[in-house]
């Protein structure tokens, strides 16, 4: 690509080669570097003095057929129009998200990395999503800043909050429909022997979605919605993965229907919850 579109002869193709293989660029120094200066750029959106970062997957279909890092792939979709298998490079990616001029927001892309198809040991046992809180644990550090990760239900996962909140991060994410949290346990008039109970009764989010009084109503904060009201239901419950508190928001949306999220900053107030997650379609556009 970088020959063709700078008009060098093909001969140059091997020389560039030696460029993308030279010890003099090192990649991490260089994601600081560009992550540090949007700092500078760009205004930050902030939440309690927490940088918003979203968090998602893309895979992209080559055509090369020795390409490094390309593999069978499975695409999970609801349009016909994407196949099932491709074959392409899998990446994962983190932005930041900004505020843009007429009180917009936009993800500004931080670092993107393939995930799949590169193996250098056979005792590398981490999964996607031990990769991607390594991707992001690093520009956290260099940006000297607390991070509230915006991601979708596939990361709704103890591998990422559990290393998130020993950092001091926390996650927004969307939880799945069938969900199990508990309600804490009630504090016993007289403490008997053994362990006091941490977990009280069991509640699935579907049962607890179906109590309309509940409910409060209120104007959608979504971008791009006026005149919208929609109705949710916060509740704090232990989630058993993580074994603590976490805030979970329940929406019943006129148009769009029901949602589950899940976020481990207790401190979010539930339609600022709603808000950031509709945010997280930022990522998409910069894909």
């Amino acid at each position: 690509s970088f020959v063709r579109v700078l008009n060098f002869r093909p001969e140059a193709y091997h020389r560039f080669l030696h460029f993308f293989h030279c010890t003099g660029i090192d990649l991490e120094l260089l994601t600081a570097a560009w992550a540090r200066l949007c700092l500078v750029l760009f205004r930050p959106v902030e939440v309690d003095s927490r940088l918003i970062c979203l968090a998602d997957g893309i895979k992209a279909p080559k055509e090369g057929k020795k390409m490094p890092a390309v593999k069978s792939l499975h695409q999970q979709s609801a349009s016909n129009t994407k196949p099932a298998y491709i074959m392409g490079h899998s990446f994962q990616a983190i932005s930041l998200l900004v505020q843009a001029s007429g009180g917009h927001v936009a993800g500004v892309p931080l670092a993107s990395r393939i995930h799949e198809g590169v193996v250098f040991s056979n005792r590398d046992q981490r999964t996607l999503l031990d990769k991607l809180v390594a991707l992001l644990l690093p520009i956290a550090k260099n940006l000297h800043r607390k991070v509230l990760l915006v991601a979708d239900a596939y990361y709704a996962s103890v591998k990422v909050i559990r290393p998130l909140l020993k950092q001091g991060h926390h996650l927004l994410t969307r939880a799945k429909s069938n969900a199990v949290a508990y309600f804490p346990a009630p504090t016993p008039s007289q403490r008997g022997k053994g362990r006091p109970r941490i977990y009280g009764d069991k509640v699935t989010l579907k049962d607890l979605a179906k109590d309309d009084v509940a409910f409060v109503s209120a104007f959608s904060l979504v971008y791009g919605e006026n005149n919208v009201t929609l109705r949710y239901r916060c509740l704090d419950l232990l989630w058993r993965p993580v074994g603590h508190l976490v805030r979970f928001v329940i929406v019943k949306h006129p148009d769009r229907g029901m949602i589950f999220l899940m976020c481990t900053d207790l401190l979010v107030p539930p339609l600022l919850i709603i808000q950031l997650y509709s945010y997280r379609f930022k990522i998409e556009l910069g894909f």
